[in-house]
């Protein structure tokens, strides 16, 4: 990993690792990182592939649906961390069970661009098939429901 002389990219990459941590055990997350204004960028041809202009946007349309379609909640399992100045590139694979039984699993890069220690700009590549085929076959849950 690069470092800058001011240690941007060993901060940086830092945030997003202990994210990563923070999500595998079920603490928080990367999420947690997103400044309000963050855009967030699905590429692709997936359900959900488009920019959405705000954490809340992101938040609402896809995290929240998606998150509500799992029995079991996502789990990710870091292969890198890869940091270059503001930019912070993660490649995971993560699993989950979803509401029917099912498993779920997909490998993601992120493209995260940093600043003051918050995400403000993601761009995300994943196997839009099996999101896909989730996000048709699965019914989220009621918002008030209790797992």
């Amino acid at each position: 990993m690069a470092q800058s002389s001011n240690g941007v990219d060993v901060s940086n990459a830092a945030a997003v690792r202990a994210s990563f941590a923070a999500w595998s055990a079920g603490t928080g997350g990367p999420f947690d990182l997103l400044a309000p204004e963050a855009t967030w960028t699905i590429v692709g041809h997936s359900i959900v592939s488009k920019t959405y202009e705000s954490r809340d946007a992101f938040m609402t349309e896809v995290i929240r649906p998606f998150n509500a379609r799992m029995r079991v909640g996502l789990k990710p399992r870091v292969h890198d961390i890869y940091s270059d100045g503001d930019t912070v590139i993660v490649l995971f694979d993560a699993s989950a069970t979803a509401r029917d039984g099912k498993p779920y699993r997909n490998t993601y890069a992120w493209f995260l661009d940093m600043r003051d220690g918050k995400i403000v700009r993601a761009t995300a590549f994943f196997d839009s098939l099996e999101f896909n085929d989730l996000w048709q076959r699965v019914q989220p849950a009621p918002a008030d429901a209790t797992h």
